[in-house]
């Protein structure tokens, strides 16, 4: 598998087992209803935009602007929980949040076990590649310098050696022009929060709203614009830097 784009929003350029293209499989196993059922957004995408996304289809479907503008679409593209429930983060997330602190709280006071098992994070890969000199490939997000060549010189998501000599991202070279027009969409919204939080600019946070892709697609510009105030004033207390 090829993966190259910016985080959360990067595509699997190639999907491949012993030299062998498996897209065309994949695109006639989404025909199937309930296979589809499974990744709408990221189904379609790989039908009308020829790579499929890395984050799941809830997720992604809020990084462009085809799937969440619409109640009608809503209803057409997106599923229960993780697949783009509307308000799912936000109405489970205190539970989360209080089952996770309990959990803690229980394994300080030594009432539960502390895991110890390797998950499917990257971290354990990393200090063993580098300490125990055991090389691991990884996709990390990194500088782009150079590595994919119609993108900004911003942070990129791509392929990584690790070894005793530490984290070596491979070069890539162009993304499919489609593909990069929607991760330059969303770097230039990065680079104007990045301005905004080293100038201490309000008014380039707000720009950066404006621009955002989903946002652009639902709200008009004055209606972006109260949105920023309204969340701008019951934030104010965490905004001190920009006094």
């Amino acid at each position: 598998m090829g993966v190259r784009g910016i985080n959360h929003n990067a595509w699997f350029t190639k999907l491949e087992r012993d030299g062998e293209d498996l897209y065309p499989r994949l695109r006639e196993r989404a025909q199937i209803q309930e296979i589809y059922e499974q990744d709408p957004v990221r189904f379609e995408g790989r039908r009308f935009l020829g790579a499929v996304v890395t984050e799941s289809s809830g997720h992604s479907s809020e990084y462009v602007p085809y799937f969440r503008k619409r109640p009608d679409l809503i209803k057409k593209y997106t599923r229960a929980g993780y697949l783009g429930e509307s308000g799912f983060y936000a109405n489970n997330w205190p539970r989360w949040r209080r089952e996770n602190d309990e959990s803690i709280a229980s394994m300080l006071r030594g009432e539960r076990p502390i895991p110890v098992e390797r998950s499917h994070e990257y971290g354990a890969d990393i200090i063993e590649a580098i300490e125990c000199g055991r090389p691991a490939k990884i996709h990390g997000n990194v500088f782009n310098d150079g590595l994919i060549e119609n993108l900004p010189h911003l942070c990129v998501e791509v392929e990584c050696v690790v070894d005793r000599d530490g984290v070596k991202p491979q070069h890539f070279g162009a993304l499919p022009h489609q593909l990069a027009v929607l991760n330059r969409s969303h770097m230039a919204v990065h680079q104007l929060v990045v301005e905004a939080l080293l100038e201490r600019s309000r008014e380039k946070a707000k720009l950066a709203l404006m621009l955002d892709p989903l946002t652009a697609a639902v709200c008009s510009l004055e209606e972006i614009d109260r949105l920023f105030e309204e969340m701008w004033a019951a934030e104010r207390e965490s905004l001190t830097a920009f006094d």
